[in-house]
């Protein structure tokens, strides 16, 4: 018995362009999260992503070569390229993955009072006096989880709003003060998996 009925039309047009679309988003988001995952050091979940994300491209791709004369796969395959971008990026967002180093310059009084909030939040903090080109300034040198970034640029922002800081990622660490991180089933995981390690 037939539940579903579908023209010639309605599944070149629909169907097929649909489905080609929902593929391509999910094989973008995998090669944005892929890239995430390989700049994290994660060289064991990397691959597990690769296998999926070119097994849903060939899906995409096959079904786009197989009617090059069909304009609906090509907008559906250029539109899921690009959502599967945003939504990949929005999914790397929420996971937060890994930790970043946070350098903060400050040129008045302001950064004991910096140092000491990140010391309450169990971050360990390295404090330099330096010159800069307007005189001497203090820097502070902290490694913190990417997800308390916000939080804490926040806190400089309203503390100190001439501060200047700078945040890069980091893939290996040595030893150092680390701030226990809150996970959940899903996430925990990959973030162990992503947690900077030491080198040998």
């Amino acid at each position: 018995m037939t539940f579903f009925l579908f023209t010639p039309d309605i599944l070149n047009y629909i169907v097929l362009p649909v489905l080609i679309f929902l593929a391509q988003i999910a094989n973008v988001c995998m090669e944005t999260l892929r890239i995430v995952f390989l700049s994290k050091g994660m060289k064991y979940l990397a691959p597990v992503i690769a296998f999926f994300e070119i097994i849903i491209w060939l899906l995409a791709i096959v079904g786009v070569l197989n009617n090059l004369s069909n304009i609906a796969y090509f907008l559906a395959y250029a539109f899921g390229f690009a959502l599967g971008t945003y939504v990949g990026l929005v999914i790397e967002e929420k996971l937060s993955i890994g930790m970043v180093i946070m350098r903060i310059i400050t040129t008045d009084g302001s950064g004991d009072g910096i140092t000491e909030y990140l010391q309450q939040e169990n971050y360990g903090t390295t404090c330099l006096d330096a010159k800069g080109a307007r005189g001497g300034v203090k820097m502070i040198i902290s490694l913190v989880n990417r997800d308390d970034v916000p939080r804490i640029t926040r806190h400089i922002e309203e503390t100190n709003p001439g501060a200047f800081f700078s945040i890069e990622d980091v893939r290996y660490v040595n030893q150092g003060v680390f701030r226990p991180k809150k996970q959940n089933p899903f996430t925990g995981f990959i973030h162990t998996l992503a947690r900077p390690r030491k080198r040998v």
